[in-house]
């Protein structure tokens, strides 16, 4: 601005349009000069992202269709309950981690996300929690399509703009980032001092199941990601979360469940059981409930915290692992 021939505070009114007031163009910047706005306009483009399709649930979930600038689709989620108000978004556009039992995995990954596109979609989904629910949101997933770690420069930069106080103002302690196991990258979260909060999808404890429907774990075994999540606990205080799809006939057996068991106990952990929901590539089905129950009350024998999250937007392909696009 300065060099500009402007007041240096013109910077400071520009950075609140864009980062607080979440302004989507320099027309929206009613405080500036027409001529300034022309300016920047004629210098620097917003590469906004626009919801392309909106879809309600009838439990009152809404997913959303994320057209990018250059045309590609991601999608997001916001999952409203009794107590939250919680947004699930994406960092990748597809994914390059081919899990056999979620949706995104079996897309190409086109790109990474920007940090501005990961700020955009929370910025978009609070938008739309506020116009429906009247209440902002309360909590942010990475738990999208994507794997986090690997775009992991424009999340957590991502990340700053959403909990700077300056900016959205969100909390750390408020936002979840998930990750299939990258482990030298949750070791460099743990070095990078963050304060949010981190879960492990990990969907089956031993090696050779695992791998089986997750490739990822063939270069990070359930060793390695033993001693980095131990490593993440030991610097940053955070609990972790394993998060663990029950499909029937592949993890759901007491057998697998003492596995998780043992898995567990070598971790300061929680377990979030979830309803495993159907997609049209793989042939995989979600337990019965009372499958699911008796797995869950084989951990809390264990003295295990155990909570089972029971699956939101499934007529919609909004739950857990069907995000894919179909819009």
């Amino acid at each position: 601005m300065v060099e500009w021939g402007e007041k240096a505070f013109r910077a400071k009114q520009v950075f609140e349009w864009l980062w607080k007031k979440r302004a989507r163009s320099f027309e929206e910047m009613t405080n500036i000069s027409t001529a300034l706005r022309e300016k920047l306009s004629a210098h620097y483009s917003f590469h906004t992202i626009k919801p392309d399709l909106v879809q309600k649930s009838n439990d009152g979930t809404i997913k959303i269709g994320f057209r990018l600038h250059d045309g590609n689709l991601v999608e997001g989620v916001l999952i409203p309950t009794a107590k939250r108000m919680t947004a699930c978004v994406s960092s990748q556009v597809g994914c390059s981690l081919s899990c056999t039992f979620c949706a995104t995995g079996y897309l190409k990954r086109e790109r990474n996300l920007k940090h501005y596109e990961v700020f955009d979609q929370v910025a978009i989904i609070d938008d739309l929690a506020r116009k429906n629910y009247d209440i902002p949101l309360s909590n942010i997933v990475f738990m999208g399509m994507g794997e986090p770690l690997l775009n992991y420069k424009e999340v957590l930069e991502g990340i700053n703009h959403i909990t700077h106080p300056d900016q959205m103002g969100m909390s750390p302690s408020r936002i979840t980032l998930s990750t299939a196991g990258v482990t030298k990258m949750i070791r460099k979260l743990a070095d990078d001092g963050v304060r949010f909060n981190l879960a492990l999808s990990l969907h089956a404890a031993t090696n050779e199941k695992r791998s089986k429907i997750m490739p990822i774990n063939d270069t990070n075994s359930l060793e390695d990601l033993v001693e980095a999540l131990n490593y993440f606990y030991d610097n940053t205080g955070s609990r972790i979360t394993l998060e663990y799809c029950v499909i029937n006939e592949v993890n759901d057996h007491i057998e697998d469940a003492e596995e998780l068991a043992h898995f567990a106990r070598q971790i300061t952990c929680k377990i979030n059981l979830i309803e495993y929901n159907a997609i049209d590539n793989a042939e995989y089905l979600g337990s019965s409930g009372n499958r699911i129950d008796t797995f869950a009350k084989h951990l809390e024998k264990r003295k295990l915290i155990v909570n089972v999250r029971r699956s939101r937007g499934k007529d919609i392909d909004a739950a857990c692992g069907q995000l894919a696009n179909k819009n």
